[in-house]
């Protein structure tokens, strides 16, 4: 028995550390490593496993809405990066250059992608010619780098990976339409593939991506009540395209500036599953974004016949769709849950002697930890259904726990007194000035997270100042 307690022995309780109880698991799990490049992560098999399926998921949905792939170079000369001021300045902090190309230093230097809006710009002014050539609705994959001062796995690092959307309309109308379009493919991704409930609203100017119009968020609540800004939709007007020339021949023969979009989403999303779905004992994960759906664990291995029935097992979940692996190791049933709990797995499927000459076996799901038995003739439907109904409850449980952590603040005592004792979403109305913003920061350490799209009337008057409100806003503390 002591053996089975090792592997999560080591794991700090959320409870106690929250943020130690993530780094643990994100190691003990072994989804990432570190490497001799501070603030750059190694994405280990497990790891990178959960991006490709979260990668292949949402490049569907995108597709499903006329998103076209392409792939734009890592590097960003320095005067095309200067030509919108608001962006350049939102992201000179973070900007790495490249100076020298072999011993030779650069006439110009090069800056390292932080994000291709100036790529897509340049693009798209050779490419775009007429209205003919609109819309242009383009994706890529690619990996960007932010010189972050603080580095978290899959939070925050200086080199991430995410996919990045740029598209080109003939009208304002267009635009936002596309902007709201993909906010909602980004929000629906979250609830029904990786279960997380999400907030959609819009971002205060003072929170807007650089050089943006508007910027439109989804907002998740983690276990610890800290949010999460886990996608964004920008629409950016004609200010780009005016600063790049980026120009069409419209249909009555006059010149007109394009109006362009841009979204993304990143491997923070890996980091938003641990915070939302993990426990005590590690990983949970959503059987949809799982790498290893089912894993069959033979008890009394040795006995004969026992492993084979056990890769019979795995063969017919494998020949319904299932992605599921045999545990033959020689390590102890205990020590093999342990494991497979601490990895995530949704279900594993126990199969011993006695269960084989019975025709069953017994099924246990990950989250709930509930077991049931199964006759092995019903094995391939029971193991959908157990699967199905995880999906659906994980969302509900998150939901439940998101709404438990929201409050209401109608005066800055409420709002104080919160804050101070809890952690989670605070509604509360907003006159719409930033000096309110502002204080509350400097005073809480609580930003706007959104204004978000159903609006609710708590009062009349600002949580801060007490002047007229304008909006209901999401407050929180924020990863």
């Amino acid at each position: 028995m002591a053996e089975n307690k090792k592997l999560v022995e080591s794991i700090t309780s959320m409870e106690e550390d929250f943020a130690q109880w993530y780094t643990d698991v994100v190691k003990k799990a072994e989804l990432i490593d570190y490497t001799s490049v501070k603030g750059c992560m190694v994405f280990r098999p497990a790891g990178y496993a959960i991006w490709e399926l979260i990668q292949k998921q949402l490049d569907e949905r995108f597709k499903a809405t006329g998103v076209e792939n392409v792939y734009l170079p890592m590097f960003i000369p320095e005067s095309l990066l200067n030509k919108e001021k608001d962006h350049v300045e939102g992201f000179a902090p973070e900007v790495a250059w490249v100076t020298h190309g072999g011993l030779q230093p650069l006439q110009e230097k090069l800056c390292v992608r932080p994000t291709s809006e100036t790529l897509f710009c340049d693009y798209y002014k050779n490419v775009i010619q007429s209205y003919r050539d609109l819309p242009q609705v383009c994706n890529q994959w690619c990996s960007v780098v932010r010189w972050e001062k603080e580095t978290r796995p899959f939070l925050r690092s200086r080199e991430f990976l995410w996919q990045e959307g740029h598209t080109a309309h003939a009208t304002a109308e267009e635009a936002e339409e596309r902007t709201l379009q993909m906010l909602n493919v980004y929000a629906d991704f979250c609830e029904e593939v990786l279960a997380i409930p999400v907030v959609k609203g819009r971002k205060t100017d003072k929170e807007k991506f650089a050089g943006a119009v508007a910027t439109y968020t989804i907002e998740a609540l983690m276990h610890d009540g800290k949010a999460l800004q886990s996608g964004t939709s920008h629409n950016f007007g004609d200010g780009f395209a005016k600063a790049f020339g980026v120009q069409f021949a419209d249909k009555d023969n006059t010149l007109k500036y394009v109006h362009q979009t841009s979204w993304g989403m990143t491997t923070r999303l890996i980091g938003a599953v641990i915070m939302v779905h993990g426990d005590n004992s590690g990983l949970v994960l959503p059987p949809k974004i799982a790498p290893t759906q089912v894993m069959v664990i033979p008890i009394m291995q040795k006995k004969e016949g026992v492993l084979e029935k056990a890769a019979e097992l795995k063969d017919r979940l494998a020949a319904k769709g299932f992605r599921v692996k045999v545990d033959d190791t020689d390590k102890s049933p205990g020590w093999k849950f342990s494991e497979q709990e601490m990895r995530g797995i949704p279900v594993r499927v126990e199969i011993g002697p006695k269960d084989i000459e019975a025709n069953k076996c017994v099924i246990c799901r990950r989250d709930t930890r509930e077991k049931l038995e199964c006759s092995l003739d019903e094995l391939e439907a029971k193991i959908g259904e157990v699967l199905e109904k995880m999906q659906v409850e994980m969302l509900e449980n998150a939901r439940a726990r998101r709404d438990a952590q929201t409050y209401v603040a109608t005066n800055m005592e409420e709002f104080r007194a919160i804050f101070a004792e809890k952690s989670g979403f605070v509604k509360a109305m907003w006159c719409g000035e930033q000096a309110c913003e502002d204080k509350i920061k400097e005073e809480l350490s609580v930003t706007s997270r959104c204004m978000p799209f159903e609006q609710e009337e708590l009062s009349d008057v600002c949580v801060c100042c007490g002047k007229p409100a304008k909006k209901m806003v999401y407050w929180g503390r924020a990863y």
